[in-house]
């Protein structure tokens, strides 16, 4: 099964919003297997994504590392930059590290940008 992770630009409003909304649906009784990642602003989101993050996220998704020695060897790049990158994915929820190692648990990412934010 295909995991999507949705990365909002919103408010908190639009979070709790979002929460209600699920919990609603499980007092119902519905299953409600989604999740959701919110970024204050649009500035954030593309920090946390730049583009060196993404293929960074792209390549542990495809080959998870066991250290970010051995990912920063893996993709030619200085240890520190990527240690910082993994750091700004896994606080963001977007890669897992753990004592399995590093892993981008999503098979895709979808941006969404409130307009009203």
């Amino acid at each position: 099964m295909s995991e999507t992770v949705r990365l909002h630009v919103g408010s908190i409003e639009e979070m709790g919003k979002r929460f209600a909304g699920a919990w609603h649906r499980l007092e119902r009784g519905k299953t409600v297997k989604e999740t959701h990642l919110t970024f204050f602003s649009l500035e954030a989101m593309m920090s946390t994504l730049s583009p060196k993050r993404l293929e960074l996220l792209k390549h542990v998704h495809r080959h998870p590392a066991g250290t970010v020695s051995e990912l920063a060897k893996t993709l030619g790049r200085d240890y520190k930059r990527v240690h910082d990158d993994v750091s700004a994915l896994a606080h963001a929820g977007l890669i897992v590290r753990d004592e399995n190692g590093i892993r981008a648990p999503y098979d895709s990412v979808q941006a969404i940008v409130s307009l009203d934010a």
